[in-house]
């Protein structure tokens, strides 16, 4: 096992980029140096793909999580890096209505996180509106999960689904402890974060220090709105979050979290959607801001895009824009559309509203586009392949 992280962080291995777009999936194989790129698609020409995920524990298999004109959401299944895919038997769908219940119907399937590495075939699925599936025979038939769903305070944070977020009300950054696979984190815009340690058997909230929009009680989970939830691998005691009123960070065994967005420039504020961490170092991650100022019109800050990195967990932050454009770049970053390899030095990649796909090979100081005129980019994973 060892050999193997140190064969990937020294770059021996080519990367694979899965790009969901608001017309398709694009899938970008790099070369080990992540000089050279073939793209490979578009794959569902038409389709809203929300999210694509490589499962790391065989490295070959692919979720795609799509909304079709035809046949509604659903998941799409490939066990051959993308050269053919098959529909999921039974997607995700909450459980039919009892008498005098309102019932809900899946939107879109959001959201896909493998299981833990020793759960081989089980994945887990967040959905707008707000639901938790899991699947337990590699993403072929997906079940509610956990109490969720259905549980009447937790319906009652979810809120409407006319309320808030974009697109629907989303359930997103799930999270499953690499120690201990009972132990999960999840977020929902809205309805705040939570945490399980019983394996989804019950949830509690992970809200303490986080603001909200001013004039709203911060104690009710229903407006708190977290934009992205990542764990440090290098560290699975820390998160990092972006929220709807900035960028916080938690080390546990404490339950409140930190302002870390309040050291950011004033100008550029800490207002996002995509948060990237290192794979091996802690205190290192990575923001994309919009710009935030009272109508949220969701572009770079004056139409000069750029990523900000910390490296001291928060407390100072540095732009980084070399390569990027320098003014009339009028795109932001989708919360799932930044990611980041496993290579040393780091590499990162984001895909924009205006659909190009940008990289870089050393953690951030120099970028360049290798993808243009795709359409809106959704998401972006990357994956190093053994």
């Amino acid at each position: 096992m060892t050999s193997n992280i140190e064969d990937q962080a020294a770059g021996h291995h080519p990367t694979l980029l899965t790009v969901a777009t608001r017309k398709g999936l694009w899938l970008y194989h790099g070369d080990p140096a992540r000089k050279a790129w073939r793209a490979d698609g578009p794959h569902f020409l038409g389709h809203i793909i929300n999210h694509v995920v490589l499962d790391p524990r065989d490295g070959r298999t692919l979720l795609a999580a799509a909304k079709t004109g035809h046949l509604g959401p659903t998941i799409f299944r490939s066990t051959d890096l993308g050269q053919s895919w098959k529909e999921a038997a039974q997607p995700p769908a909450f459980a039919t209505a009892t008498d005098g219940q309102a019932g809900r119907a899946v939107d879109h399937t959001f959201w896909l996180t493998p299981g833990h590495a020793d759960e081989t075939d089980v994945w887990y699925a967040g959905t707008s509106p707000q639901g938790l599936f899991r699947s337990e025979d590699g993403g072929v038939t997906w079940t509610p999960f956990s109490c969720l769903n259905d549980d009447p305070v937790y319906r009652q944070w979810m809120g409407s689904v006319q309320d808030g977020t974009p697109d629907g009300p989303k359930l997103h950054s799930i999270i499953v402890d690499p120690r201990n696979a009972a132990h999960l984190y999840l977020a929902m815009s809205g309805g705040g974060v939570h945490e399980s340690e019983d394996r989804g058997q019950t949830f509690k909230p992970l809200i303490q220090g986080l603001d909200v929009v001013e004039g709203f009680d911060r104690s009710d989970a229903t407006f708190h709105d977290p934009h992205c939830m990542r764990l440090c691998a290098a560290n699975p005691d820390r998160l990092y979050q972006q929220n709807h009123c900035g960028i916080y960070r938690l080390d546990r065994p404490s339950d409140t979290w930190q302002n870390i967005g309040k050291n950011m420039p004033d100008a550029v504020g800490s207002i996002g959607f995509p948060l990237v961490v290192h794979p091996r170092d802690a205190d290192t991650a990575w923001v994309f801001p919009m710009d935030g100022t009272s109508v949220w019109p969701r572009t770079s800050p004056g139409g000069k895009p750029a990523v900000y990195v910390t490296r001291d967990g928060g407390g100072t932050w540095q732009r980084l824009d070399t390569g990027l454009p320098v003014s009339q770049a009028w795109w932001t970053v989708k919360r799932q559309a930044m990611a980041a390899d496993n290579h040393d030095p780091v590499g990162l990649y984001f895909g924009t509203t205006s659909g190009e796909l940008w990289m870089s090979r050393d953690e951030g100081r120099h970028w360049e586009c290798i993808a243009q005129h795709l359409p809106e980019i959704y998401a972006v994973e990357a994956a190093v392949r053994a």
